[in-house]
C-alpha cells in the first residue's frame, strides 16, 4: 500500500497556500484602510458611482481613550457642509470655482476638515495646548519673548498686540500666540505663520483688515481641534486669497 502523498508535491501546495494567503491579506488590509473617507464622493458630494473593485468593509467600533466614548467607522457620514463652490466646465476632473469668499467658506488654500470639537488630549488626558498664563514652571528661555509687542499685517497695520502665548505642554513648545485686537477681542495666531522681530510681530499672511474674521474659539483657555483647523487654515489661505495681486503672482 503506497503512502497518501506518493504522488503529491507539497512544497507546490504550499506554494499555492502561501499565494492565497498573500491574496487574502492584501484584499484585508485593502479595506481596512476604507474605513475612513468611504464610500467615496464626488465632486457634488454625492456617492460616486465607481467605489473601487474591494467592498467597502462592515463597521467596526472602536472605544476612544479617556472616556471620550466610541466611534464606529466606516459610518456613511460624508461632507456634511454645503460648500459655496460652481462647476464652470461639465469635464469630469475639473476644478470647481468658488462662489464666494473662499477664506470665509473654508474652501482652496484655506480648507479645512471637520475633526472633532473637543481638544487634542495628552498621555494624561488634559488638553495638550493651554496658554502660558495658566501653566507653571515654563518661561521663554531664548529668543524675544514676544508678549506685549504689536501686531503688524502685511500692508503695515498695526492690529493688535501679543498677550499671551500657547504651548504644546507635551512637545514643550509655542504653538499660538494670543492677539488681542484694537476692539479688545482676541484671536490665537499661528506660531510658524508669524515673524517676531525686535519691536514687532509681523503676519505676512494677512492684511489688517482680515483680522476680524479670524475664526475665535469658545473658551479661553481651551482650543479644540477643529478651532485648530479653522484658524491655521484662515491664516494659510491669505497667502493665496489676500489679494488679487496674489491669485497671479507668486507670494
Amino acid at each position: 500500500m503506497e503512502p497518501f502523498f506518493s504522488n503529491f508535491d507539497i512544497a507546490q501546495l504550499s506554494l499555492y497556500l502561501f499565494w492565497a494567503f498573500f491574496i487574502g491579506l492584501v484584499i484585508y488590509l485593502q479595506r481596512e484602510n476604507m474605513r475612513e473617507g468611504y464610500p467615496l464622493e464626488n465632486e457634488q458630494s454625492n456617492t460616486a458611482h465607481n467605489q473601487g473593485m474591494y467592498p467597502v468593509p462592515t463597521p467596526k467600533t472602536f472605544k476612544l481613550m479617556h472616556g471620550r466614548g466610541e466611534v464606529s467607522v466606516p459610518n456613511n457620514v460624508g461632507e456634511t457642509r454645503k460648500l459655496k463652490l460652481e462647476i464652470k466646465n461639465v469635464a469630469n476632473g475639473s476644478p470647481l470655482f468658488p462662489s464666494g469668499d473662499p477664506m470665509d467658506d473654508g474652501l482652496g488654500a484655506a480648507a479645512w476638515t471637520e475633526r472633532r470639537d473637543v481638544p487634542e488630549l495628552d498621555g494624561h488626558g488634559k488638553p495638550k495646548i493651554r496658554p502660558m498664563s495658566s501653566l507653571k514652571g515654563f518661561e521663554v528661555s531664548a529668543g524675544r519673548d514676544p508678549r506685549g509687542m504689536d501686531v503688524v499685517s502685511a500692508d503695515k497695520v498695526v492690529v493688535g498686540e501679543v498677550i499671551d502665548m500657547w504651548i504644546d505642554v507635551p512637545e514643550q513648545l509655542v504653538r499660538y500666540l494670543e492677539i488681542e485686537l484694537k476692539d479688545k477681542s482676541k484671536r490665537l495666531l499661528p506660531m510658524p505663520l508669524s515673524k517676531i522681530n525686535s519691536k514687532s510681530v509681523d503676519v505676512h499672511s494677512l492684511y489688517g483688515k482680515h483680522f476680524k474674521k479670524v475664526p475665535s474659539i469658545k473658551k479661553p483657555k481651551e482650543v479644540t481641534m477643529l478651532e485648530e483647523e479653522k484658524v491655521s487654515a484662515y491664516y494659510t489661505g491669505g497667502k493665496l486669497y489676500a489679494s488679487y495681486d496674489r491669485l497671479v503672482s507668486p507670494v
